[in-house]
């Protein structure tokens, strides 16, 4: 409730008219029985023609003036619903936005797609009801309540008990479809990854022939999501009918009893036809408010998911204020720098070394989850322009070593500098500059071949884009498509993977890094357009490239190398010194011959 408080505050203005348009809709509404019971008294029974078009006139403008205040209630409630929820979908964008890599771990993109959509359009309806509803409904009720007690004592009992068992059926359905709507989210959100799974697989999906074990997946969590909006659905209908039973109970009792007291002269005709009219105007509004409180349960279930990932850390990672300084580098000694527990360094020994590395790892150790370090006592240098090979196999550690560089997430133990400064003193739009990642698997976006390489640069110029993509072997198939204005397709479908490994590479060279992470981005390139691409990155100066690889045929012309198993640095050296003297490193490179 505090969340909506919060974004309905800007635009408090619209959420005071709505309610207050309707309260005067309501009074209006209040006075029609009295109006007709008077028609019916003092003029139908006395046969008085000028009356009766004098209070036709009047019910006239009392449905006019309603009506008019119905419409601008409903144009002040749409508007703080939708411009409410616009802000909060936009602030929750925007957090998730913020999210560190450990953060998306821990949440589905199908979870967040449904919390910024579905969830919040269920906020949005709830928001819109409960400004039109929330007060009018409960004083309409209670105004026939007053009203009917100003024709009748005897009839405000009645009225009474009526109001207060429908209440009780209101509160025990609402207590009762509450936790169901809630689960029916939570299977909708569990309905909605099976999809985009299948969507995004659907090749591998045919490839395997397992269409129809994912069709009969699908099937029964469809089966099971329809079982509980079904169940929630049964119980919300029941509303409408034990509403109009009860009600019409009340109208059955008011008129038995009505008879004998028209008989008697305690009441008029008129005044009987304005307690049946308040008791319909009861009946109506007490469904309107029975909707309200399941479009509520809903809006409340979808709001405490929505606050769910509001209130999860946007980024855990620290950062310190560059203020509190950095250690000179310039003492660092290769001994330093070795690990003590069965690391090895690969820092290099000649005395031309620079007094400040680009990359420092100090005796980093790194944990995704408390039960597996993922490295282990790792520690090296790397001078500016170095180009550094880090082979190993899969889940050795690679691309963790490259998560750290760019501070995707905190070391466990241990420190990571990059030029002296610890990541954590380095903002992340200085690092965005600093370090470019290119991922294995690429990732375009829909637009030009043009649009996508500024990314990185957006005040790139056209010839040093057509430069980024000669030198990552791109410019030949771009050309062939149109240049830089070629289209690109959502993620990148009409190129090939090969292809599309290229265009990342050049979206990273044309922002011009000081560190170039290739996180085994060359993986669907053949081999010699893979050399190609390895020689003309080796002729460009200035920038450390970091090449993360399974292969020995992508690092082995690299400055040095780094060996990685299961998170432990076993060697480092050249693809010469690590071919005699490492046996992990030869079995990689004789296993790919």
């Amino acid at each position: 409730m505090k969340l909506i408080l919060h974004y309905l505050k800007e635009y408090r203005v619209y959420a005071v008219l709505a309610p207050l348009f309707k309260m005067l809709e309501a009074i209006f509404e209040l006075l029609v029985p009295l109006v007709v019971a008077r028609m019916i008294d003092l003029g139908i029974e006395q046969g008085d023609r000028p009356y009766i078009f004098y209070m036709s006139l009047v019910l006239l403008a009392l449905a006019l003036f309603g009506m008019l205040f119905s419409i601008t209630a409903q144009y002040f409630a749409a508007k703080a619903a939708v411009l409410s929820t616009g802000r909060m979908r936009v602030d929750l964008f925007r957090h998730i936005m913020d999210f560190s890599d450990r953060s998306l771990d821990e949440v589905s993109s199908s979870t967040l797609i449904t919390r910024i959509t579905s969830d919040l359009n269920q906020v949005q309806g709830g928001i819109n009801m409960v400004l039109r509803l929330f007060l009018r409904s409960p004083f309409v009720v209670l105004g026939a309540m007053i009203m009917a007690g100003s024709i009748s004592l005897k009839a405000l009992g009645l009225f009474a008990m009526v109001i207060l068992l429908l209440a009780a059926v209101v509160a025990g359905l609402m207590k009762l479809t509450l936790p169901m709507y809630a689960e029916v989210q939570r299977r909708l959100e569990g309905l909605l990854v099976l999809t985009r799974e299948n969507l995004e697989g659907a090749r591998v999906i045919r490839a395997f022939a397992r269409g129809h074990k994912e069709r009969r997946m699908f099937a029964e969590r469809n089966e099971g999501l329809f079982t509980k909006a079904f169940g929630a659905g049964r119980w919300q209908s029941s509303l409408n009918p034990l509403t109009f039973a009860a009600v019409n109970m009340g109208v059955v009792i008011l008129l038995y009893g009505s008879g004998y007291e028209v008989s008697a002269g305690s009441l008029s005709t008129g005044e009987v036809v304005a307690l049946y009219n308040y008791m319909s105007q009861i009946l109506v509004e007490l469904i309107k408010f029975a909707n309200l409180i399941v479009q509520i349960t809903r809006a409340y279930a979808s709001v405490g998911r929505v606050q769910e990932i509001m209130e999860m850390p946007s980024d855990e990672r620290m950062f310190e204020d560059a203020a509190g300084g950095s250690a000179d580098m310039a003492g660092v000694s290769a001994s330093e720098e070795s690990a003590e527990k069965g690391g090895v360094s690969i820092s290099r020994d000649d005395s031309e070394e620079s007094a400040v590395p680009a990359i420092s790892f100090r005796d980093v150790r790194f944990a995704y989850d408390a039960d597996r370090l993922a490295l282990e006592e790792l520690s090296f240098t790397v001078r500016p322009g170095e180009t550094i090979g880090i082979v190993g196999g899969t889940g050795a550690g690679k691309s963790t070593i490259a998560r750290l560089i760019r501070h995707a997430y905190d070391a466990t133990e241990g420190e990571v500098r990059l030029f002296g400064r610890r990541v954590q003193e380095i903002p992340d739009e200085e690092m965005a500059r600093l370090v470019a990642n290119v991922p294995q698997k690429a990732q375009l976006f829909s637009g030009t071949v043009a649009s996508n390489l500024k990314i990185g640069n957006p005040n790139a110029g056209e010839e040093e884009l057509v430069q980024a993509l000669k030198l990552a072997q791109a410019w030949d198939f771009v050309d062939e498509k149109g240049g830089l204005s070629a289209e690109v397709r959502s993620r990148g479908s009409n190129f090939s993977g090969g292809q599309k490994q290229r265009l990342t590479i050049a979206r990273a060279l044309a922002a011009h890094p000081k560190i170039l992470i290739l996180d085994d981005s060359t993986s669907a390139l053949d081999a010699a357009t893979e050399r190609s691409l390895l020689s003309a990155l080796s002729e460009e100066k200035g920038a450390v490239k970091i090449i993360l690889s399974q292969r020995t045929s992508s690092v082995m012309h690299a400055d040095r190398i780094l060996v990685m198993d299961n998170g432990w640095c076993v060697g480092g050296g050249t693809h010469e010194q690590l071919l005699q003297k490492n046996d992990i490193y030869r079995e990689i490179y004789e296993a790919a011959r």
